[in-house]
């Protein structure tokens, strides 16, 4: 069947609303938009496609509103929401997919001797495990586990760092998100620290942090690996191709048994979505059909997780107009999956692990730019506040620009890319916004997608999940 024809059989059945029996899902991509509460969703939906048009996930025939609090706060981080979602346990913040007993113990970063090609020696910091061997909660299993368990691929897809607390839930266990240089350990087979339970690997990797998975090196990779361990080398030995640009990417192949490491910055997450380099970086939609690509080859189904990781980290910055172009490149590759997928074998779950503090602001008239001044509905006139100035729609609760005496912005400047929202409360001159204990929104279609509807904990998505896979 040639994509056009997928594309038609999608929408045919996003139409109907048709889902099929429990157990029948032999795939199953869940979508992580990170950060992708509510008001950011519908700022995306008018920025994308206008107030009155659909986002792609707006078709899907079932939906859910989750709640995201942790075992120890209302407001989770994103390793516990995760690991919910992946292991079906509320666990606490910055503990990434281990049980509810698990502390999640400073994070003490340390350092290590090193010695340089010149025979001197520097002390590197390094990211400190923490977590005793035993005594401290226990691994918990997740979807990703389970399904290789059943001889199925398996794939992580993420526009931040691959070690970033989301992705590393899929496929890691500890006891501090902070860990990363250990958490990228745990996805090579045979070295030390790996997760037996990925059994020959995770088959597709792709994200950000080379740093993390590199040896150290004084000129060219000071926040490399202290340890000296070249990770891409010892996953390339095991089958993996290294891919490190876009072009590497789109060259690997994708025939039965083929796997892919990709790491796409030297340090840091990826580019966000208005920043990105074509010819450097591949897109969220290009990652995620290459990794359909190469698991789609296994004839015993596959688990994939994607996310839109950088979403978040722009509602951080308050930086509205950068989340708003990674969530409309997180519903481009939502698209670009259900142009490739058979519905009736495969589950796509797309939700978010938290909420923001963003909020509309005032009474907008409809058509009215989202990411401009307010434009009253009455009479088309900026909306003004009581000294007299104009304010933008989208506002934040929390963050760091707040100014001491409000002023008129113009237009050129609220809409630029760089543009900070305001915000109610300061944080610090570079305080970074805070997450938002609100529920998010969950949507579904697909093998087994019926289960998904009411007000449910984020920990019932992993059982609806495994309930439809048969794991």
């Amino acid at each position: 069947m040639n994509k056009l024809s997928i594309w038609g059989a999608a929408l045919a059945v996003l139409a109907s609303g048709s889902s099929f029996a429990a157990g029948e899902a032999k795939n199953v991509i869940f979508f992580l938009g990170d950060g992708y509460g509510p008001v950011t969703y519908t700022a995306a939906r008018i920025y994308t496609v206008k107030e009155e048009g659909s986002l792609v996930t707006d078709t899907m025939p079932y939906t859910a509103r989750v709640k995201t609090y942790s075992l120890d706060a209302q407001t989770t981080d994103s390793a516990p929401s995760m690991a919910a979602y992946t292991t079906g346990i509320k666990t606490r913040n910055d503990v990434i997919s281990m049980n509810a007993a698990t502390l999640a113990l400073p994070y003490k970063p340390g350092s290590v001797v090193v010695t340089n090609a010149d025979s001197t020696t520097t002390s590197v910091s390094n990211a400190k495990n923490n977590c005793p061997t035993s005594g401290n909660g226990a691994a918990s299993v997740t979807s990703l586990e389970q399904a290789k368990a059943l001889g199925k691929a398996t794939g992580v897809v993420t526009t931040a760092r691959l070690t970033h607390a989301t992705p590393a839930a899929t496929y890691a266990h500890i006891c501090h998100r902070d860990a990363e240089y250990d958490i990228a350990a745990q996805s090579v087979p045979g070295g030390a620290g790996f997760n037996a339970a990925l059994a020959d690997g995770v088959d597709v990797l792709m994200g950000g942090g080379r740093n993390f998975w590199t040896a150290y090196n004084q000129s060219a990779n000071k926040s490399g690996r202290p340890d000296g361990r070249d990770l891409p080398t010892e996953l390339a030995a095991k089958g993996y191709t290294y891919a490190t640009d876009r072009a590497g990417m789109l060259a690997a192949p994708t025939s039965a048994g083929s796997k892919i490491l990709g790491l796409f910055t030297a340090t840091g997450h990826m580019s966000y979505e208005l920043d990105r380099n074509p010819v450097a970086e591949p897109s969220l939609a290009e990652m995620t059909s290459k990794a359909i690509d190469v698991l789609s080859k296994n004839g015993k189904g596959y688990y994939l997780m994607v996310e839109g990781g950088r979403i978040d980290h722009a509602l951080h910055d308050t930086n509205a107009k950068r989340a708003l172009e990674d969530a409309k490149a997180f519903d481009a590759a939502i698209r670009m999956a259900l142009s490739k997928v058979d519905l009736s074998n495969t589950l796509i779950v797309v939700t978010a692990d938290h909420d923001h503090t963003m909020a509309f602001n005032g009474y907008g008239k409809r058509g009215t730019d989202i990411l401009g001044n307010n434009i009253n509905y009455v009479d088309g006139q900026p909306s003004l506040d009581a000294d007299g100035n104009t304010y933008p729609t989208l506002v934040f609760g929390n963050g760091a620009n707040r100014p001491d005496m409000r002023s008129s912005q113009s237009t050129g400047t609220v809409t630029g890319n760089d543009y900070l929202q305001e915000v109610a409360i300061r944080v610090g001159s570079k305080g970074s916004e805070t997450h938002g204990g609100g529920d998010v929104m969950l949507f579904a279609t697909g093998a087994g997608s019926k289960t998904f509807k009411g007000t449910i904990e984020n920990t019932k998505v992993f059982s609806l999940i495994k309930n439809a896979a048969g794991y």
